[in-house]
């Protein structure tokens, strides 16, 4: 009886370890200004963007000892994205941004793969239905090459999972006050001793704090 209630209790520590910010929680809700998002959208390669959305996993980036980024992920096919630089609490977040997965394609085979972050992940320039995103994390001399994080993902079943992403952030001005983000991601995850691979591609744009109402 004892082993069973310390159990469950183990079951609860591994929920909440998911953080929490502004109130966005793992199995919580939310909503977005709708009247911003009508005005936004035209200029925006997304489409149909929900303005009720319910978070479905959480995941956490530790760029250095100071930064951290974490990921809601959403039924809507998306993510806010939320930059800390210093601290986990409201008043150390940097950047907020909104993104939705535009596609993903599978990578067979050490080859392919090699070829993929070498080639295909960052270039000067990433063109995406006629439209072209420069990109942002130049290096000062040479190459830019791709940046390598890795997140550790909680899901709504409890589950925890970590992904290693070797990615690319390009952006474009959509219009005259709005900025699209576009961002190229290698995926590789390792699932029973072997390598699960994709290159993903997902589109953005910021949002403020202001515009994220939390509803549950």
């Amino acid at each position: 009886m004892l082993s069973k209630l310390f159990g469950r209790k183990k079951e609860v520590a591994d929920k909440v370890q998911a953080p929490e910010i502004i109130g966005l929680r793992l199995g919580g809700a939310f909503e977005l200004d709708h009247l911003r998002l009508k005005l936004l959208e035209p200029d925006l390669i997304v489409e149909g963007v929900s303005a009720t959305q319910f978070i479905e996993a959480v995941g956490v980036i530790q760029l250095d000892t100071a930064t951290t980024v974490l990921r809601f992920y959403t039924d809507d096919e998306g993510f806010i994205e939320i930059l800390l630089d210093g601290g986990m609490d409201e008043s150390h977040i940097a950047d907020v941004k909104l993104w939705y997965f535009y596609n993903t394609t599978g990578i067979a085979g050490d080859k392919e793969w090699d070829v993929t972050l070498k080639n295909h992940i960052s270039k000067p320039q990433h063109q995406l239905e006629g439209f072209s995103f420069d990109r942002v994390w130049n290096a000062s001399e040479g190459e830019s090459p791709v940046v390598a994080m890795t997140e550790k993902t909680y899901h709504g079943n409890g589950k925890v999972s970590e992904t290693d992403q070797f990615a690319m952030l390009y952006e474009r001005q959509a219009s005259e006050m709005l900025t699209e983000y576009c961002r190229i991601v290698g995926e590789e995850k390792i699932i029973n001793n072997a390598a699960d691979r994709y290159l993903v591609c997902a589109t953005g744009f910021d949002l403020r704090p202001a515009d994220i109402e939390v509803i549950g």
